[in-house]
């Protein structure tokens, strides 16, 4: 390995599977060591994780970038996004946490959406609309389900924020964190003391709001840790925002990023207030705002009906005129959190292939449709949407995009493009460059373009109008689940 042109910054990816680090030169860019190390997620009633795992990880993971790590400068951390970390007095999480994919707060959230105005309220307020991926509605799960672990509760973080606390020993987030918590302002860019005091949660449980290119701490003595004391540590952000910030991604720009979730997003210089949910109005992580939809179903739903079929993940055939909405585990876009997969118009001569791509095809589509709603309306529909995820390297995911949204896409050659945001971040710590710029200069979107083909109208009608026939039965699986 030779030696470095710049001085070193670490990423940091916490996701909901594992945590995954970079060492990045900041004159170049260049990836001079790696490491990662897997967690694990509950598989009963909900989805949780206990957060030590997450530290854990983060000390195996920076312990096989060796010397590398040892000289960074600066690290930052971005992490999975809403998750409910409730700590002791003493830093100890009372409970594991309660992750974005957990669906169990659904009643509440619906609670909550018609307790304190309805859904325009609460789009003007906090940029979005609840659902039970929000950390609002699974405080209130908590305390309505678990009033002892509650009680405990000293306070309050999201995934990112445990681990930069941890660090530092300091309580901090960030805007573009802080703002999908469903308490965060979004006008005021302040907590919501009203939202927080209807849910019962005190504001000094909360951390503090870092603001975009402010130090957040510095490490201290980790046994655990190669840093040395002293290390800057960035503010950190939410897994979106990171990726946002690891493409360079200017307003107009879209994204669609294919991992255990899909979402679709673009940086845009206007705060977004959807009153339908479907966009949540997020912050970034440099002063703009990211409106960005999400689906709970994506790539491990498709690789799941792969593994039914006993069928390679790529091993579509084209001419399905079935439907498989893939809500393996409730979904989000459409807001569903209870209802579950649904297959329509099978046939006696439907090959296995062909239901594969169907399931394909349904995972794509939700993600389109709220394309629209993410876009300025003066954006450009004809700039390449830009591909990212686990999934994005996969032919029949590229295909499948450019089939049914008729545009040109683009993938990106870097990998890990969270963590290599969340190194951004931290390099713009030392040479105060904006972050998103650091990007741009090592050229981390840079990729093969997919030239334009027509768009495949009658498959979208078609899901289009499964979905809209099919929306009662969906509707009795969520309310009765």
């Amino acid at each position: 390995m030779s030696a470095a042109e710049g001085p070193l910054v670490v990423g940091v990816d916490s996701s909901t599977q594992s945590t995954k680090v970079l060492v990045v030169d900041v004159a170049t860019g260049r990836v001079v060591a790696a490491g990662q190390a897997p967690h694990t997620v509950s598989s009963g009633a909900g989805r949780e994780s206990d957060p030590r795992q997450w530290w854990d990880a983060l000390c195996a993971a920076l312990r096989q970038c060796g010397e590398a790590a040892h000289e960074a400068a600066a690290v930052s951390i971005a992490g999975q996004q809403h998750g409910l970390v409730a700590l002791d007095a003493h830093g100890e999480p009372v409970r594991p946490a309660l992750l974005w994919n957990d669906v169990r707060s659904a009643p509440q959230a619906r609670r909550l959406v018609q307790e304190l105005g309805g859904p325009k309220v609460w789009a003007e307020r906090t940029g979005s609309v609840p659902g039970a991926s929000f950390t609002v509605t699974k405080w209130a799960w908590l305390t309505e389900h678990e009033p002892e672990a509650a009680r405990a509760t000293a306070a309050v973080r999201l995934p990112h924020d445990y681990l930069t606390g941890r660090l530092t020993g300091l309580g901090t987030t960030d805007r573009g964190d802080a703002s999908g918590t469903g308490w965060w302002a979004a006008a005021s860019e302040a907590y919501d003391e009203e939202i927080l005091a209807h849910v019962g949660l005190d504001p000094a449980l909360l951390p503090r709001v870092v603001r975009p290119g402010e130090v957040a701490g510095t490490v201290r003595d980790h046994p655990d840790l190669p840093f040395s004391k002293g290390t800057l540590v960035a503010p950190g952000t939410g897994d979106n925002a990171a990726a946002a910030l690891g493409l360079g991604l200017r307003p107009g720009t879209p994204v669609l990023s294919l991992g255990t979730s899909g979402t679709v997003y673009a940086v845009s210089r206007h705060r977004p207030a959807d009153p339908s949910g479907t966009v949540a109005g997020f912050a970034d992580a440099r002063g703009d705002w990211l409106p960005l939809a999400c689906t709970l179903n994506c790539t491990l739903a498709v690789d799941r009906v792969a593994a039914l079929l006993g069928l390679d993940r790529e091993a579509v055939e084209p001419g399905t005129t079935v439907t498989l909405l893939p809500y393996l585990d409730g979904e989000r876009t459409p807001n569903l959190p209870n209802a579950s997969g649904l297959i329509h118009g099978l046939r006696h001569d439907t090959t296995p292939g062909q239901l594969l791509q169907a399931a394909y095809d349904g995972a794509v589509h939700a993600l389109l449709g709220a394309l629209d709603l993410v876009l300025d309306q003066d954006a450009d529909r004809t700039t390449p949407l830009l591909l990212i995820g686990g999934g994005a390297r996969g032919t029949a995911w590229q295909q499948t995009v450019r089939r049914l949204s008729g545009r040109p896409v683009q993938v990106p050659e870097a990998k890990e493009l969270v963590a290599l945001g969340a190194a951004a971040q931290a390099a713009g710590l030392l040479t105060g460059e904006d972050p998103a710029a650091v990007a741009r200069r090592w050229r981390t979107a840079d990729g093969p373009v997919l030239e334009p083909v027509e768009r495949d109208e009658a498959t979208l009608a078609r899901i289009s109008g499964v979905l809209s026939d099919a929306a009662a039965l969906l509707e009795r699986d969520t309310r009765t689940g």
